[in-house]
Formats: C-alpha cells, sequence, structure tokens
C-alpha cells in the first residue's frame, strides 16, 4: 500500500490511480456518471469515441473491450478501464457473455452539451483499420 493510501478506513479500497488522466480533461468539463448494462451475448455500441476521458468499473459479468490501438481484452467485475476520448475510436464493448447481463459504471469528463458519444462512419473506420492490432491467444 502506498503512503497515500495508509490511513484509509477499513473498507475504503483505491483500485487503481491513473495521474496522467488530468491533463486529457477538457478545460470547463462536467463530469457524468453512466451506467451501461448489457443483456447477454449483447455487441456493444458500434465503433464511436467519446468527447473526454473516461474512467469506470464493471461492476458486473465480463466485457469485451477494444479501443484503437490496444489489443481487445476482457474486463471482468472488479476491473478498471480508462479511455483517453477525443481522437481514439471505441471499438468494442461487448457482453463477453452468452448467458448473463453484464454492466460497467463510468464517470465521463467532457464539455458540457456534448454527446455521450459520437458513431465513426464505416469509410473512417476502413481508412484506421490497418493500425489495428490483433487479438493473441
Amino acid at each position: 500500500m502506498s503512503a497515500e493510501h495508509a490511513y484509509l478506513p477499513p473498507g475504503v479500497e483505491v483500485i487503481t490511480t491513473l495521474p496522467e488522466a488530468a491533463v486529457r480533461i477538457p478545460a470547463g468539463a462536467e463530469a457524468r456518471t453512466i451506467r451501461v448494462t448489457l443483456p447477454p451475448g449483447d455487441p456493444g455500441a458500434p465503433p464511436h469515441r467519446h468527447p473526454g476521458p473516461l474512467f469506470g468499473y464493471v461492476t458486473q459479468g465480463e466485457i469485451l473491450f477494444e479501443l484503437e490501438g490496444q489489443p481487445p481484452r476482457v474486463l471482468k467485475a472488479g476491473d478498471a478501464l480508462f479511455e483517453p476520448g477525443g481522437d481514439v475510436i471505441h471499438l468494442q464493448g461487448a457482453n463477453n457473455l452468452p448467458d448473463a447481463q453484464s454492466q460497467l459504471v463510468v464517470t465521463m469528463f467532457a464539455p458540457p452539451g456534448t454527446p455521450v458519444l459520437t458513431m465513426v462512419s464505416p469509410e473512417e473506420l476502413a481508412e484506421r483499420q490497418a493500425d489495428r492490432p490483433r487479438r493473441t491467444r
């Protein structure tokens, strides 16, 4: 345990700290807390981007999570996630379980009035596809 967390009361646990995330928060941003609930086998939203960074936590199930420039990975209940927002494409956030619901809660920092997500056109996705890493087994 680090020194700054040594005096937390019982039951309080710091799961993840990302000091580099602060520089990505847009000036004047608002914080939005968003819960995403995916039914069994749900593929999630099509490829999209967010107007600002988000930090989240899987509360239930498993999420198949992939950001542009990163290999896909499975996040399980208790895992934290970070998206830088902006130009980075969120390629997939699917429920990895065929027979159970999965859920995550995120806090997004975005300029007021901006949409939570903006879909990426098939043309843009195709242009950027060459840079996409493949999942290794």
